[in-house]
């Protein structure tokens, strides 16, 4: 139950930095600051759903 945490962090980081990287293009951020926010939001994110997780395992 606990083997894929990593890859799903890791994918809900990767996803939330490809975003905030597209809006930066998009709207022709140089300074990155979506990119940066997002990979901030996707790491909280990440961390939710572990906790939430990590609760519903019974000892």
């Amino acid at each position: 139950m606990l083997s894929g945490i990593g890859i799903e962090m890791g994918a809900i980081i990767f996803l939330a930095a490809k975003g905030g990287l597209w809006l930066d293009s998009h709207y022709q951020n140089e300074k990155r600051i979506f990119t940066a926010f997002a990979t901030l939001a996707g790491v909280a994110i990440a961390i939710w759903v572990v906790l939430r997780q990590l609760k519903r395992i019974k000892y």
